[in-house]
């Protein structure tokens, strides 16, 4: 679990757009999340996750046990009950929303020495974010 702790900056982003579309996101909000640069900051205290994610204009933070569910706020204004599992060298964010306005998501945090890949899916789309550890 150790690798996966750190803090990675944004470095690309392919489709992020269409999977805020897809997940009911306003145009304006849309707009400043897409020029946003986040910064997600990822901790460990005993059991217990802490990934806090910032930009210039928003800053958002989960706290979570492995395989154990919790009400999550996303940043776009979203509630979703969410459970992340680890597999691996992946942590595994599923999203469930309430079927008629909030759609289901799944957001995957691959890590790979100082990279971490963030795949984020809804419906038929898929989203890839790239980060690097900065620290």
């Amino acid at each position: 679990m150790a690798a996966f702790i750190g803090k990675y900056k944004l470095v690309s982003s392919d489709k992020f757009e269409d999977y805020m579309k897809a997940t009911g996101v306003n145009l304006v909000v849309r707009k400043m999340a897409n020029q946003a640069t986040p910064v997600q900051d990822i901790t460990l205290n005993g059991d217990e996750f802490n990934i806090k994610t910032s930009t210039t204009f928003k800053t958002t933070e989960i706290k979570f046990k492995l395989g154990e569910e919790f009400e999550e706020h996303t940043a776009d204004g979203r509630t979703v009950k969410t459970i992340i599992t680890q597999d691996g060298n992946k942590l595994i964010q599923s999203q469930k929303g309430d079927g008629d306005k909030v759609k289901d998501s799944v957001l995957t945090r691959e890590f790979n020495g100082d990279d971490m890949k963030m795949v984020l899916t809804v419906d038929d789309i898929v989203c890839t974010r790239c980060y690097k550890k900065i620290e």
